[in-house]
């Protein structure tokens, strides 16, 4: 429904400016001429193309002046749009040639002259109009009937046309020249009002369901009160407004009215402006920027503000709005306080980056502090230039700027002379450099009785082996919290002993131990080979400190007996996966040079296969029957340096419970023969 006027006012602000608009019913666009002109506007609109300037034949019509009014195209009461009427200002340019001499002529002048001057002069004026999201040309036809009563450079009179429309709050831009052009167009930029500056009440549609937009105090917070209909959808921005750039965007939403929104009495600042839109297609967008004389928003602002230095000799202030602010040197002594101009002082230097400067707050930062080590160590030599390549040096100290050389009783005017060829040879950083002077850091640790050096030594040599020290733990301790690596071979007698196995290999994970089994590497021992496998495996196992654990059941039995008599590979279907089968040839050699000791150790499972059951030659390695003796199986893969004894024995207890449930189900259940168990000569021949 229409917005009352009142709440109209209350959106503007304190002082509303709102224009009135005369109204057309003219639906066509029309034109029409100042008395002595006469005029035609062609149908349709034409191509924009001004072309290039050509001279002028002679004396032409041209276009000096361009005005624009706003008005409202009704084709009802209620149905208007914002248009924009354009008036042309004409003149003629140029001069009718005459004959420089009519005596030359024989004291007549050619009647022939005389007749362009009472001719009339015709023009095509153009007019070009540019306001997103319309672009426009009309071309007019004007004529000057009696052009020798007219001086050139003088008006002739005006033409208008009625009327460009144009969306509410848009920019337009319009130019205008004739065809052929003569001179560069005339050209005019303007800002069109939207809905709160012009007094259209209920005669624009799209300004109907705009939202409306009060702000009101909430204690320390700001309240924004959207007047909007139950249900509908509007957007809502909140922007930071730049004078130099695009606006920068802070919070976007959309939202279905009525709505009441807080804003935090610290986000306000001067540049902080509200845009509102109803969720339409071409809508009016409304913008305002209340807070810009709002004296907590410039509290704000210098509070958000930052200064940042940037080398070399370089600095930069971010802030949310533009402001204007002074920049100097200073410095401050080692004590702290309040950063102290420069003495002599240096110029200052501007920056601009906007608002004019409201109170004196400062905003302070150090340069490069740490360029040359501690700031005690350092001394600031202020040099001046002067006429003449003429220069001063002074030293910046709580008591004032001493001159270099000088005889008074400060550390600086004692190392005066020191100073001086420190910064003849180069060894002070010039931190700022300008054509009137310059700012120079000494280094002053070489000046400074180092009676205590070999305390400091003592204590960097301290740090440096607690350092290591701390180093060194951390590694064991990653190393225990890693685990120990160990290597599960078996020979794969049935699908229950299979199981059994990976039920092993699983309660060994949680110790923690880092477990190995072809069971988990079906993938990689299909891509390189059962033998390659186990060589790998092996080597990194070994080389880490780990251990193998050969799993012997009666299977495993049969064939290490077998590898005892003959050590050539015996033929029979081991299956892909046999890792067991191909390690013996790598396995067996390490038992019969006697390098097995510490690197393996053997275990077999009760019920399945008693310990005395294993080869001789396997048992020069401790051989544990399980889950009777895990606890001494446990401590011998975990190694010399396992802690924590009671810990070992819960998580023993762990395992032997899930392992004996395994066992129970290996020994209750009929062992079918495995991919790599053979049951006897027979076993080669299937068919």
């Amino acid at each position: 429904m229409p917005v009352p006027w009142f709440l109209l006012s209350l959106a503007l602000g304190r002082s509303p400016v709102v224009f009135s608009l005369e109204r057309l019913v003219e639906p066509e666009d029309t034109a029409y001429c100042s008395p002595g002109l006469s005029c035609h506007l062609w149908d349709g609109d034409m191509l924009c193309l001004p072309g290039n300037i050509v001279p002028a034949p002679g004396p032409v019509l041209v276009p000096t002046h361009l005005q624009t009014e706003l008005v409202l195209r009704c084709h009802q009461e209620t149905d208007c749009n914002l248009c924009v009427s354009v008036a042309v200002r004409l003149a003629v340019r140029g001069h009718w040639e005459e004959a420089e001499d009519e005596e030359k002529f024989g004291g007549a002048a050619d009647r022939g002259l005389e007749e362009p001057r009472n001719a009339s002069l015709q023009a095509q004026v153009v007019l070009s109009f540019q306001a997103y999201p319309t672009t426009r040309c009309v071309l007019l036809e004007v004529q000057v009937p009696a052009a020798a009563l007219v001086q050139p450079g003088h008006s002739v009179g005006s033409v208008v046309f009625d009327c460009f429309e144009a969306a509410l709050g848009g920019e337009m831009r319009i130019w205008s020249y004739t065809q052929p052009r003569y001179q560069k167009e005339l050209n005019l930029t303007q800002q069109l009002p939207d809905c709160r500056g012009l007094e259209v009440r209920n005669s624009i549609q799209s300004c109907w369901a705009l939202p409306w937009l009060s702000v009101s105090a909430d204690g320390e917070d700001v309240r924004l009160v959207l007047n909007v209909s139950e249900e509908q959808h509007f957007g809502l921005s909140l922007y930071w407004n730049q004078v130099q750039g695009p606006p920068k965007p802070w919070w976007n939403r959309n939202l279905t009215g009525p709505q009441t929104i807080t804003l935090n009495h610290t986000d306000l600042v001067p540049c902080l402006c509200i845009q509102v839109w109803p969720l339409e297609p071409d809508s009016v967008r409304t913008d305002m920027c209340p807070f810009r004389e709002d004296p907590r928003a410039r509290r704000n602002l210098w509070r958000a503000a930052r200064l940042r230095l940037l080398s070399p000799r370089g600095w930069r202030l971010d802030a949310p709005c533009s402001l204007r602010a002074q920049a100097a040197l200073c410095w401050q002594a080692l004590g702290g306080g309040p950063c102290q101009p420069l003495v002599p002082l240096l110029p200052w230097e501007n920056v601009t980056v906007n608002v004019s400067s409201w109170e004196k707050l400062q905003l302070q930062e150090c340069l490069w502090a740490d360029s040359l080590g501690p700031l005690k160590d350092d001394v600031l030599l202020v040099e001046k230039r002067g006429p003449q390549d003429s220069r001063s040096l002074c030293a910046l100290e709580p008591s004032g700027c001493t001159s270099l050389p000088s005889r008074a009783s400060t550390r600086a005017a004692h190392l005066g002379e020191q100073l001086l060829l420190d910064l003849q040879s180069g060894q002070c950083l010039q931190l700022w450099d300008d054509d009137l002077g310059a700012l120079w850091a000494c280094p002053m640790d070489k000046y400074i009785h180092k009676r205590w050096a070999l305390v400091w030594l003592a204590c960097l040599l301290f740090a440096a082996v607690l350092f290591l020290l701390l180093l060194l733990k951390k590694e064991h301790v990653k190393a225990t919290t890693r685990g120990r690596a160990a290597l599960l071979l078996y020979s794969a007698d049935d699908a229950g002993f299979e199981r059994l196995v990976g039920v092993l290999a699983s309660a060994l994970c949680q110790l923690p131990l880092r477990v190995a089994v072809d069971l988990w590497s079906r993938r990689e021992l299909s891509a390189q080979g059962p033998l390659a496998w186990f060589h790998a495996q092996r080597l990194q196992t070994l080389q880490e400190g780990g251990m193998v654990v050969l799993l012997f059941s009666p299977g495993a039995v049969a064939l290490c007996s077998e590898w005892l008599q003959d050590p050539a590979p015996a033929p029979g279907p081991h299956g892909p996966h046999d890792a067991f089968t191909a390690s013996l040839s790598c396995v067996l050699p390490d038992f019969l040079q006697g390098r097995a000791p510490g690197r393996y150790v053997g275990a077999c499972f009760d019920r399945l296969l008693h310990p005395d059951a294993v080869p001789a030659l396997f048992r020069t390695v401790p051989v544990f029957s399980l889950p009777s003796q895990l606890p001494d199986f446990l401590g011998a893969l975990q190694g010399p340096c396992t802690r924590r004894p009671r810990r070992l024995g819960e998580r023993a207890e762990k395992v032997a419970r899930a392992l004996q449930q395994a066992l129970d189900s290996c020994v209750q259940t009929p062992r079918a023969p495995g991919p790599g168990r053979r049951m006897g000569p027979e076993a080669g021949d299937q068919t």
